[in-house]
């Protein structure tokens, strides 16, 4: 267990606000944003479903006076995993988003894989987390 620093707690807490306010979006406006970006509805639908579930999961964790380092860990592992696979999504031809399909995945890569970076900085400011 860790005590987590108040770095780490912003940006766990704010990462829950975009990650709520994105998976609300999606899951709500689906069937907007599908056409509108020209991504297929069950992509747009199922990753807010699941966004919303991980939005409650950063918001506990967020809101903890410690926290299990592992569960820190594996939350920023799962940023930074969800940035390369938002990239590798746009290059690998499995979805034909159109411009605005591109703009929007692009900001969610870069948005994730800022939080990733500025949990790990908080992650290494807290009381008792080993520096690897």
């Amino acid at each position: 267990m860790i005590q987590p620093s108040l770095f780490l707690r912003r940006a766990l807490l704010a990462d829950a606000v975009v990650t709520g306010a994105v998976a609300l979006l999606q899951t709500f406006g689906a069937g907007v944003l599908s056409p509108m970006l020209n991504l297929p509805h069950v992509l747009v639908l199922e990753t807010g479903l699941f966004l919303i579930a991980y939005t409650a999961l950063l918001g506990w964790l967020g809101t903890r006076p410690s926290m299990p380092r592992a569960l820190v860990a594996i939350v920023i592992a799962g940023n930074a995993a969800w940035a390369l696979g938002s990239i590798a999504l746009m290059f690998s031809g499995a979805v034909p988003p159109n411009l605005l399909g591109y703009a929007f995945i692009a900001v969610h890569a870069i948005s994730t894989g800022v939080f990733a970076e500025l949990q790990y900085i908080g992650l290494r400011k807290s009381r008792g987390a080993m520096t690897a």
